[in-house]
């Protein structure tokens, strides 16, 4: 019985033994659960009203807006936000996911994660790790600060039902640090207050190929919302990169 304890004893590492060190971390990259890399179509299947054609100003059924909300939606002008320069204003983070088009997900390194969305030609940085100590108003961005964690224990946000406001998800993805926009195209606002939080979840390949994504946005705002704006959009793999075709951002 000794020999057998002593056997095992030997066979430990010493680092174990000893108690005084731990496996270095594996890297966000190296850790990935699920691989979200490559060419993205949205589809299109729910809110076609809203999504696929520019609303009619006043049409904000299903945003929980509060009173403040409604008067600046109200009193959209997309020629105002032309003149101003802010074309891109419903293309920002809480928005971008929702507007038709194609995606490109990439690893810039080891711990950076990369989307370029083809609408409005938008790119946006998703960092594992602490969020920067900077503060300053005037880092606000349309895809403001983005922080990411890998989240395992299974997958949720399921195909073409009801959003989940926290599904369990590969990745977590939490922005903050925005500038102003909207959370529809016509003028339903988001302020600078507000923080997205989204879940991108991987589905297992399909018997006829098939690879889906799903990203439930979950957006908040003290200003301009009395509750949680939750969504849920749907992209398809594509093989490639090949009828990548990236559009300026429009007001209308």
């Amino acid at each position: 019985m000794f020999a057998i304890a002593a056997g095992l004893l030997a066979a430990t590492p010493l680092v174990a033994q000893r108690g005084r060190s731990q496996a270095p971390a594996v890297p966000p990259r190296a850790a990935a659960p699920v691989d979200l890399t490559g060419y993205w179509i949205s589809i299109v299947t729910e809110d076609w009203r809203w999504r696929m054609v520019t609303p009619a100003k006043g049409d904000y059924d299903s945003v929980p807006l509060n009173a403040a909300a409604r008067r600046a939606a109200d009193g959209w002008d997309p020629k105002q936000d032309d003149a101003a320069g802010e074309s891109c204003r419903s293309y920002g983070a809480p928005a971008i996911m929702r507007v038709p088009g194609r995606i490109h997900i990439m690893w810039d390194n080891e711990t950076t994660l990369h989307i370029d969305t083809e609408a409005g030609t938008q790119t946006r940085i998703l960092r594992f790790g602490p969020p920067s100590q900077s503060s300053s108003s005037a880092d606000a961005t349309w895809q403001g600060q983005s922080i990411a964690q890998w989240e395992v224990g299974g997958r949720g946000g399921g195909m073409f039902g009801v959003a989940q406001a926290k599904p369990t998800g590969a990745l977590k993805v939490v922005t903050t640090r925005l500038r102003p926009g909207y959370l529809r195209k016509n003028g339903v606002p988001y302020s600078a207050n507000a923080t997205v939080t989204e879940y991108f979840n991987a589905l297992p390949r399909e018997e006829n190929g098939d690879t889906w994504l799903v990203v439930t946005t979950v957006v908040t705002d003290p200003q301009f919302l009395n509750g949680r704006f939750i969504t849920s959009s749907h992209f398809k793999k594509l093989p490639d990169g090949n009828a990548w075709h990236p559009t300026p951002c429009r007001s209308s």
